[in-house]
């Protein structure tokens, strides 16, 4: 048994070797190269994880700033920081100019192009036709940015944002917003959509009340939407603050007499200026039409003039207080000296000087206060045509006044020998006519009258250095103020200028407008003043352009002198400015009185039976 087994295994032992021997010797390679290959692979492997380790360190350390400013280009921003521009006050602190802030939508096309589907919402949120959206988002295909409304209501803004379009996104900017609306409009101005001042003292102090914009870098998400503020690039800084001399009550004053006086006279257009005489500063200053300057589009272009400043009319009988101030100062006239204005005509080369009436022989106050032609022609006959002109130019005409407004005109006032003058110029301009000035001007001469000969350039900026230069001698000045004061006092031209308590000078201008080959039958309405004589604190120009005739005539003092009288009253009593004519004050006082108690039927004391009728004489002239 034990052989049989020892056989068997050394059998089966022979029968695997035979096997093993009969193994073909290619399979046996096999195997080995199974264990190569694997090792292989597990090399490959190894050296790719090193590659992509490498490649990783190598874009992510040693050269990652390219790839880091693809990245960037796709998520990273660097934007604006809106600014605001700087607050406009009056000389009082109120503010007439600020910036609110507002969301203005913007889009990216190449984003909305891709859902059209969403196109008509964004256009009924938008308020704009969905084929105009689309032609616009269409015209910047390859663009990254479009505005689709600016300056809007942050709540509209809002819900635009909550329709949650693919590229439509939201920024801060600033509106301008102007409190005082038409009543300011021309002094101001206004600013265009991106807030750069576009016309009046918007336009010329930009510098000063625009700010600098700043700039950040942000990470924005495919939608649009700031995710995250990475950097500041540099701060914003706001504009400047600017106080103006501007005195909003009486601003309000000037443009609420000067609406009414064009809708009653039914003129096509007027100006008027107040004036501070002490420094030149420009208190008011109002133009009719106006516009609304928080919706500039709805008004028509002509309408944004400031007429006050940019357009030119000859002066008339205003300058008849200056023809006869050159005649003092040069020594051929005195306040005493007569002219004998018989028959109310005097010629002028092939033409007539008239007055409206013979006046007969007028001393020197009357020429003014009756506001004859022919009086100033003889006046200006005693001077010598560059005497005339250098004292004119002294006092302005034919320059800019140099107070800075855009687009001030300087005027016209030719000089002898000049193609403009010729041998009738100088009588025709001592009253006003060949000639061309704008009401600031005017103003600007007569507070130089009012301030003792002192002339200051006006300014509309609070406090502004603004040093006087003597024109006329203080005495000469003073003789033509009080000669002025007749104009609005009983026999004068403007008798409707005169105010309660306060001694006014004053003077009427009506003069036709040019036409071609003469002058027509229409007309500008004038009235320049000082209130109150004895210490002149403001000076007033009217000016009322082509009055209707027919509804309350065309002279000066008549549609023109109330609105002085109006605002001035209302501006002297803001201003606590104290009567000069306090008697005249006094007496009226008391003739009301004695009215009020003789219809009580009580009677009257002595002395206010005495008072009543000077008191009622008074107050019949100042009716």
């Amino acid at each position: 048994m034990t052989r049989f087994g020892k056989r068997l295994r050394w059998f089966g032992s022979e029968a695997r070797r035979e096997r093993a021997a009969s193994v073909h010797p290619r399979a046996r390679g096999q195997q080995f190269d199974l264990r190569r290959r694997l090792a292989l692979v597990c090399g490959f492997l190894g050296l790719g994880s090193v590659a992509l380790l490498a490649r990783a360190l190598d874009l992510q350390v040693v050269d990652h700033a390219f790839y880091q400013q693809q990245g960037d280009a796709r998520f990273l921003r660097e934007i604006p920081i809106a600014t605001s521009r700087g607050m406009i006050t009056d000389r009082n602190g109120e503010p007439l100019a600020i910036s609110s802030p507002v969301e203005s939508i913007w889009g990216n096309p190449r984003e909305l192009l891709k859902v059209p589907e969403r196109l008509p919402a964004l256009a009924r949120a938008l308020g704009m036709p969905q084929d105009e959206l689309a032609s616009r988002l269409s015209a910047r295909a390859d663009k990254e940015f479009v505005y689709l409304k600016r300056r809007i209501n942050p709540d509209e803004a809002a819900s635009i944002l909550a329709l949650d379009i693919p590229g439509v996104a939201s920024q801060r900017e600033y509106r301008r917003f102007y409190p005082q609306g038409e009543a300011l409009a021309h002094v101001l101005g206004f600013t265009n959509v991106d807030d750069r001042g576009q016309e009046g003292l918007e336009l010329a102090f930009d510098d000063w009340l625009r700010g600098t914009a700043g700039a950040k870098r942000v990470i924005r998400d495919n939608k649009g939407r700031i995710v995250e503020n990475v950097d500041l690039v540099r701060a914003a800084q706001p504009g400047h603050d600017l106080a103006l001399s501007i005195d909003r009550r009486i601003q309000y004053l000037t443009h609420r007499e000067l609406r009414n006086a064009i809708a009653e006279t039914g003129a096509s257009s007027g100006s008027a200026v107040v004036l501070d005489v002490a420094t030149g500063e420009v208190l008011a200053m109002a133009n009719m039409p106006t516009f609304n300057p928080n919706a500039v589009g709805t008004s028509p272009r002509d309408a944004h003039r400031n007429r006050a400043v940019t357009d030119l009319l000859e002066p008339g009988s205003t300058m008849k207080p200056l023809t006869v101030a050159a005649g003092l100062e040069a020594g051929v006239i005195t306040p005493a000296t007569l002219f004998n204005t018989n028959p109310g005509w005097i010629a002028n080369g092939r033409y007539r000087t008239t007055d409206t009436h013979n006046y007969g022989v007028l001393d020197t106050t009357g020429i003014i206060r009756k506001s004859s032609n022919v009086g100033a022609s003889l006046v200006a006959k005693r001077l010598g045509d560059a005497q005339f002109y250098a004292f004119m130019r002294r006092f302005g005409y034919g320059q800019r006044t140099g107070s800075g407004f855009p687009g001030e005109a300087a005027g016209l006032f030719p000089s002898p020998g000049s193609p403009g003058w010729s041998g009738t110029s100088k009588q025709t301009m001592s009253y006003g006519y060949g000639l061309s000035a704008t009401p600031l001007q005017i103003a600007t001469a007569y507070a130089a009258l009012g301030n003792g000969g002192l002339l200051h350039q006006p300014s509309f900026v609070k406090g502004q250095h603004n040093p006087p230069k003597r024109v006329l001698d203080a005495r000469i000045a003073n003789q033509v103020l009080h000669m002025m004061q007749t104009v609005t006092e009983p026999g004068g031209t403007a008798t409707q200028a005169a105010i309660l308590g306060y001694h006014v000078a004053g003077k009427t201008g009506t003069s036709r407008k040019a036409s071609a080959g003469g002058y027509s039958r229409r007309y500008i309405g004038y009235f320049a003043g000082l209130v109150p004589v004895e210490h002149p604190r403001f000076a007033m120009v009217v000016a009322v352009n082509d009055p209707d005739p027919s509804r309350k005539g065309y002279y000066g003092g008549v549609i023109a002198g109330p609105v002085f009288r109006s605002t001035m009253e209302g501006a002297l009593r803001l201003m606590d400015v104290s009567p000069d004519n306090l008697d005249a004050w006094l007496a009226v006082q008391a003739a009301a009185e004695a009215k009020r108690i003789k219809a009580e039927g009580r009677a009257l004391p002595v002395a206010a039976a005495a008072a009543a009728p000077s008191g009622a004489a008074n107050a019949r002239a100042l009716q």
